[in-house]
């Protein structure tokens, strides 16, 4: 991810002092309004810190100590928290209600996704939050946004809209999650429905939270649907099974109906053929790209990592194309972790 997810992502203790006010005023769920047990549900949300190396691959853009939160799904011990706060993680630290501090280790990251699931190390004597569905999930809709903590730490929140969301990172969600008011510890926070189940993972703090609105601050969560799917195979083999897309380790920066290279990952693919931080992408395999959406369809239906992508570039005024050969994003971070 570019810096600004440094800052968007899993830092919240950078923007509580401006945000805590925000939090103190908001709207908190009260327990006798609810239907399901509020309490056991908030104790299901644990503190998550992470220590990542200075030399992991991700250390540079996410940086070496990360927080957030994380939510036990199953007896089992298994964890659901947003990837980038795991990713490369040497030690990751768990802490739960009633003083638990526990570690853990990463078990399966899915890319495409955003979502982690992580194993605690010892028993924890915490209730699971179970998994429900946002697929019926609307605008308007009251939720519960809920870090680690009690009842004062959680808001009562608004689906604010349900829309596409693409990140300058190689990610796309089809119908990812906005909410409102914003909270400030966002990062792998549960979104819980008025049923008491988990609708989704907490991912960024936006600005464009109610669509059409540039200056509407709120949170964008994962759905939790997108997790169901592929639990198993995070469980048992670390990924998602199936084809892997083409990755091109690029970040690509959206504005004004134009796409300018924002950042390349060193010695990734993008990297390594030659395209530049700056160039205005015209294109993809001679198809005009306008918008991220755009780009990464065009990118993804072209075949399996692997496969040659061509970008159309103007650089300096001059129009060029840089033929790039993608690699599977998972390929390359076992390799650069071997690295």
């Amino acid at each position: 991810m570019p810096p600004i997810e440094r800052a968007n992502g899993h830092r919240p203790s950078g923007l509580l002092h401006l945000l805590d006010p925000t939090l103190k005023l908001a709207p908190h769920p009260k327990a006798e309004e609810l239907s399901f047990d509020l309490e056991n549900a908030l104790a299901a949300v644990l503190r998550l810190s992470a220590e990542v190396p200075e030399e992991a691959f991700s250390a540079r853009t996410l940086g070496t100590e990360r927080q957030g939160n994380a939510v036990k799904i199953h007896d089992d011990n298994f964890i659901l928290t947003i990837g980038y706060l795991v990713v490369d993680a040497s030690r990751i630290v768990l802490n739960g209600r009633g003083g638990q501090e526990v570690e853990a280790e990463l078990v399966g990251y899915s890319h495409e996704t955003g979502m982690a699931i992580i194993h605690a190390l010892q028993p924890l004597d915490l209730p699971t939050l179970p998994m429900g569905s946002a697929d019926d999930l609307e605008e308007n809709e009251p939720v519960i946004i809920a870090p680690y903590g009690n009842a004062q730490h959680a808001i009562a929140g608004t689906v604010a809209s349900r829309r596409e969301f693409a990140g300058s990172w190689e990610y796309m969600l089809e119908r990812a999650i906005f909410t409102t008011p914003i909270h400030p510890n966002w990062s792998g926070a549960a979104l819980i429905r008025s049923n008491g189940k988990l609708a989704g993972v907490g991912s960024l703090w936006v600005n464009d939270a109610e669509s059409g609105k540039k200056d509407s601050q709120g949170n964008m969560f994962v759905p939790i649907d997108l997790l169901q799917p592929i639990y198993d195979d995070l469980i048992s083999l670390g990924r998602a099974q199936g084809p892997m897309r083409p990755w091109l380790g690029m970040y690509t920066a959206e504005a004004m109906g134009r796409l300018f290279v924002s950042g390349t990952i060193p010695d990734g693919p993008s990297d390594s053929a030659g395209v530049e931080p700056g160039d205005l992408i015209t294109g993809i395999n001679d198809e005009t790209a306008s918008s991220l959406t755009e780009m990464y369809r065009l990118i993804w239906s072209a075949g399996e990592a692997g496969v040659e992508i061509v970008i159309n570039l103007r650089r300096d005024g001059e129009d060029i194309d840089i033929s790039v050969t993608s690699q599977s994003r998972y390929t390359f971070m076992d390799r650069r972790s071997r690295h």
